[in-house]
């Protein structure tokens, strides 16, 4: 009498277990899966490595340099240099600087390459006007620096204008006495970032669209409601671009100053960069230099990591 293959039937509303045919495609799946992952890290590996030769690895080492002294023989020190940031009056005055350089690069470029972005976006003569905004931003800091040297120094183009128009009592050494010789620096570096931010917010308004600010004209807003309340929220995404760039590019600015006045008079317009450079290459402190530099990379990490958690916990990511 011929057998039959009988299988319990599954219990009313149980899924029947999956047999060899239906498991089958799962470890297709699972393999795909793994080639894909395998194919990918491979991709990232060339990348990976790069950046831990020449970005990691120094800094490992930064950091373990900045625990020693100022000779190759000197035992461990322990935070002996970081303590200079405390007992140094030079290091003390960077601090300050960098904290107004972050100050006037974050706030300047944004307020006017928005206002400049605003007020060019539909003008007639927007073109012309973007060119001598965007000009100085293809200029590298060095040039820019011998532009306003040009203009800055005793005898340069500033105070002779202000001889020729009878207000010779104004005209003093604009690069002589702090702060205003810091304060002139970052004006200087504002007229050269302006010009990224300008471009930036030129691409964020016209990619807004035109009917929302159509319906809040429709429903009564005047011009700075449409900008406050419909314009400004959809350029968000740009801002956090133009204040990060601009935050990362005032905590380490170096060329502008350093032909400028290189950190003087003595070094009261030094910042964590540019003293960061002068203890370690020219008064031969590696162990200090090594400390700015850990101090000035936890800085930009800081404040960074702060300001886009920040926009993101606000966009409610």
């Amino acid at each position: 009498m011929p057998t039959t293959d009988r299988r319990p039937s599954a219990p009313l509303g149980e899924p029947a277990a999956p047999g060899p045919a239906a498991r089958r495609p799962s470890l297709a799946h699972t393999a795909r899966a793994t080639r894909e992952r395998l194919a990918a890290g491979g991709f990232m590996a060339p990348a990976v490595l790069l950046v831990t030769l020449f970005l990691l690895a120094p800094f490992v080492w930064t950091v373990h340099r900045s625990f020693f002294g100022d000779s190759r023989t000197t035992p461990f020190s322990w935070f002996d240099n970081y303590t200079l940031f405390a007992s140094d009056p030079a290091l003390s005055r960077s601090v300050q600087n960098t904290l107004m350089w972050v100050v006037g690069t974050v706030v300047l470029p944004f307020v006017l390459g928005l206002a400049i972005a605003c007020m060019t976006d539909a003008s007639r003569f927007s073109r012309l006007a973007r060119l001598c905004v965007v000009l100085p931003y293809a200029l590298s800091g060095s040039a820019v620096a011998v532009v306003w040297n040009f203009m800055l120094t005793t005898d340069g183009a500033v105070n002779q204008v202000l001889d020729t128009f009878g207000l010779g009592s104004l005209a003093q050494g604009w690069l002589l006495t702090w702060p205003g010789n810091t304060i002139v620096m970052i004006l200087a570096n504002a007229w050269q970032a302006t010009g990224v931010a300008v471009i930036l917010f030129l691409v964020g308004l016209q990619s807004i669209p035109p009917e929302t600010i159509e319906a809040a004209s429709l429903d009564g807003a005047t011009g700075w409601q449409r900008f406050r309340h419909v314009v400004l929220p959809q350029l968000r995404p740009v801002s956090i671009i133009v204040i990060g760039m601009s935050l990362v590019n005032g905590l380490k600015s170096f060329d502008l100053i350093w032909v400028l006045t290189q950190g003087g008079p003595g070094r009261a317009t030094e910042t964590l960069a540019v003293s960061m450079y002068n203890e370690t290459f020219l008064e031969l402190r590696p162990g200090a230099g090594a400390a700015i530099a850990v101090v000035l990379t936890v800085i930009v990490l800081a404040a960074s990591w702060v300001y886009l958690r920040r926009q993101l916990d606000v966009k409610g990511v």
